[in-house]
């Protein structure tokens, strides 16, 4: 239960206080990493119901399917992992490739939610653009960049000159503060497997050793 509320918590905390923060793809606009956690956090909650169901109805079938979908998402999360370490180089060259397409919609109708997590951003980790703060020029084809890209805020401080800017670049920062973090992670992630495992194997024998009521009412044991 722990793993399955701890990753719905943390989607749900992002949702409340970022809002539309951290869109993951200018392709995917409407997916955020408050979202997935969310909907990740959810399906696993669906299925430990599914678990609790089976057990109280001393259902074989929906048990079996519980242990089998704990360990299928158990698995995923692995190769997830996996891949990540694997294809890191090309990872970090497509999100940068794509948050580079994702500030051309910097301010456009339909895209709130994105302009906001740029401002969000660059104001939190005191950074300007993706690899670099001349990426915003292609934007507005002019050495410009966002007010939320200035050391002390005001209105038009965008154009400017660049001292007053910030010049780290926001995937570097973004990346740093989650290597700092990522002790906390893994050790919630490692928490959240662990979790589903325990539960998983707890749930097997149940699958096979359910109690029935025989003719007389009373239970017995019945290894099916």
């Amino acid at each position: 239960g722990g793993g399955r509320c701890g990753i719905l918590g943390v989607g749900v905390w992002l949702s409340v206080t970022q809002g539309n923060f951290a869109t993951l793809s200018s392709s995917l606009p409407s997916l955020s990493a408050a979202n997935l956690l969310i909907a990740v956090g959810t399906i696993i909650m669906v299925i430990g119901c599914l678990g609790c169901v089976g057990a109280v109805k001393e259902s074989r079938p929906l048990l079996l399917t519980f242990f089998i979908l704990l360990l299928l998402i158990f698995f995923l999360e692995i190769l997830s992992i996996m891949l990540f370490f694997i294809y890191q180089d090309e990872i970090d060259h497509y999100a940068q490739k794509d948050l580079k397409k994702g500030l051309q919609l910097f301010g456009t109708e339909g895209n709130v939610g994105l302009t906001n997590a740029w401002m969000i951003v660059q104001t939190d980790f005191r950074c300007c653009g993706v690899t670099n703060h001349t990426d915003w020029f292609e934007v507005y084809n002019a050495s410009r960049v966002p007010d939320s890209c200035c050391l002390e805020y005001s209105d038009n401080c965008g154009l400017d000159n660049p001292g007053t800017w910030w010049t780290a670049p926001c995937y570097e920062r973004v990346k740093d503060w989650l290597n700092e973090n990522l002790v906390a992670l893994w050790i919630f992630a490692l928490c959240t497997a662990l979790t589903q495992v325990i539960t998983a194997l707890l749930s097997f024998p149940l699958s096979h050793h359910l109690a029935v009521f025989d003719t007389c009412g009373l239970r017995r044991l019945r290894t099916l």
